[in-house]
């Protein structure tokens, strides 16, 4: 591994990392290790062939994970791969609670991100359920203000969804029919749910 792969960014992510800092620097090791560019996106190390996103590293509280953008895609030869929620289309983790399993299962791993890399190459896409079901009180205020439904529409497949999402998740109309309020003018101004 060279010097020059390493992004000064990440760096920096990982000498403030409070938890996880070792299982980081292992795993950044042995995917740079894999010739692939490091990037900082998302607030997280995310590695690139030829512009397009492989994998990313993150942590949550009772674990850390290499995160494989078009994971679904993989073979899974191990049976290890994560779908992270159930909403979670295209992009599978692999969990760890500390450095000895990464370092165990390092020649996997490089086996698992070199599949990765030849997908990349092959062009292979997901293919994503852009199907939504719009809830009712979102559908009223479309037919109440037509200029919000064009802005919804005109948000990207990922926007769109997780507006959808967040809106039909609670039980009473009232409180989806709120959401929906809540968010109107995000949409009119063409922005995203976490925007």
């Amino acid at each position: 591994m060279t010097n020059s792969k390493m992004n000064l960014k990440v760096d920096e992510f990982l000498s403030k990392a409070k938890k996880w800092q070792v299982e980081y620097e292992t795993l950044r090791n042995i995917v740079l290790d894999c010739d692939l560019t490091e990037e900082f996106k998302w607030m997280h190390p995310c590695y690139t062939f030829e512009k397009k996103n492989i994998v990313l590293i993150h942590g949550f509280k009772e674990y850390c994970a290499l995160l494989f953008h078009k994971g679904a895609l993989l073979k899974d030869t191990h049976g290890i791969l994560i779908q992270q929620t159930e909403n979670v289309q295209g992009a599978r983790q692999i969990r760890f609670t500390n450095v000895q399993e990464i370092v165990a299962t390092e020649t996997i791993l490089k086996a698992y991100i070199q599949e990765a890399i030849e997908i990349e190459k092959a062009g292979l896409e997901l293919n994503f359920k852009r199907e939504f079901i719009v809830p009712e009180e979102l559908q009223n205020k479309f037919d109440e203000i037509p200029a919000l439904k064009n802005a919804f529409e005109a948000l990207t497949p990922g926007r769109q969804r997780a507006y959808i999402l967040h809106f039909s998740q609670p039980k009473q109309s009232k409180t989806r029919e709120s959401r929906v309020e809540k968010c109107m003018q995000k949409i009119l101004d063409g922005k995203g749910l976490k925007d």
